[in-house]
């Protein structure tokens, strides 16, 4: 089942990414980075469906120039911070920003 998900979540990532037309935007200096940036989000939200104390649906993750940037919500704190180090693990990554509410 987590195989089936992690594999849809890939394949989805790379219909965006083919229909983008890989355009470089949002500052990023090379088609490379862009692409890299895509493969370092795709990665990170694959690991939040993999794991069993992040619920991978109520988070966003978004890459800039290996900075991940992490928002939505998190049930409590363990998750927060699970999710956070899932991103600091992932090769590519430089730093984190981890902006996720926890919900009351």
């Amino acid at each position: 089942m987590i195989k089936k998900i992690t594999l849809a979540a890939l394949a989805t990532s790379l219909a965006l990414l083919a229909a983008s037309g890989c355009a470089v935007s949002r500052g990023q200096e090379s088609v490379g980075s862009y692409i890299d940036d895509s493969g370092i989000t795709t990665v990170v939200k694959s690991r939040f469906f993999e794991d069993k104390d992040v619920a991978g649906s109520s988070i966003s993750v978004e890459t800039l120039n290996g900075t991940v940037m992490l928002s939505g919500f998190a049930k409590n704190a363990l998750e927060r911070n699970k999710a956070e180090s899932i991103a600091r693990g992932v090769k590519g990554v430089t730093s984190v920003k981890n902006e996720i509410t926890i919900r009351p």
